[in-house]
């Protein structure tokens, strides 16, 4: 069993956090982009990004596997080289696709940045140490507050393996059939019971909004875990998200208790 990672610090129950950054295609803001990103600093809000691997093993802020739905370009991120994807803008925006080391530049530390990393192994089994060790490098001047979670409990293995300074949670959901069909039965139901939250030494988990209420989560919170949850996307949902979590990842409107909430 792995070591438990630190906690989240106190600034990620605070304001509340954006998700895939605070955008708005209609004011020029994409997910995940520079442009969302200084948007949420200026709010005071904290920002959730998403990490995927290029061909050449540097960590990209993206969130899709592929690159149509958010860009003029076809085919997988993972096809593609750093270089090549740098190259990319992001639909509705100005700006590319920035690599991870790029998007710290433009936080600083100004804000917490809660890091999600895409299961690279999307049968969710163990995963290679490639975005750990590009994470760590980019890193390695990084002065601020950050934590890293993944759906797949085997991303945060490894990470605790390179990074156990770092807090690590879990993404998680019910795991229903209907929405993972590509996972097996087994899978499903390790994953739904947080079977392996001590197992990775995790610290939070930012569950599915719409199942909250559920024993695994009140269960976890009752044992002291730190509760995020994804995706708030009013102030009616917000309201009943906080009867459990202690804080929320939002998008679609702007929530209380940034600088300008």
């Amino acid at each position: 069993m792995t070591a438990p990672s630190h906690p989240l610090p106190a600034s990620f129950l605070d304001a509340p956090i954006t998700h895939r950054t605070l955008h708005d295609i209609t004011k020029g803001r994409p997910e995940n982009s520079v442009e969302g990103a200084r948007a949420a600093i200026a709010h005071g809000f904290g920002i959730e990004i998403d990490l995927q691997l290029s061909s050449d093993g540097v960590a990209m802020v993206f969130h899709d596997y592929d690159l149509d739905r958010l860009t003029d370009a076809t085919g997988l991120v993972a096809d593609h080289t750093a270089a090549d994807l740098t190259k990319i803008p992001l639909r509705g925006g100005i700006h590319s696709i920035p690599t991870f080391a790029e998007f710290l530049k433009i936080v600083n530390g100004l804000v917490p940045l809660l890091v999600e990393l895409k299961p690279q192994n999307q049968a969710f089994g163990p995963e290679a140490d490639t975005m750990a060790l590009s994470v760590k490098q980019a890193l390695q001047d990084y002065d601020g507050d950050i934590a890293f979670m993944s759906f797949n409990p085997h991303m945060i293995a490894t990470f605790a393996e390179h990074m156990p300074d770092y807090p690590r949670g879990l993404t998680t959901d019910p795991y229903a059939q209907k929405d993972w069909p590509s996972l097996s039965a087994s899978v499903r139901d390790d994953l739904a019971t947080m079977h392996m939250f001590d197992t990775v030494g995790a610290s939070f988990i930012s569950h599915n909004i719409k199942d909250l209420d559920s024993d695994v989560v009140l269960n976890r919170k009752a044992a002291g875990t730190d509760i995020l949850c994804w995706t708030v996307k009013s102030t009616d949902q917000e309201a009943i998200a906080r009867r459990v979590a202690h804080n929320i990842t939002f998008e679609q409107y702007i929530a209380a208790g940034g600088r300008h909430g």
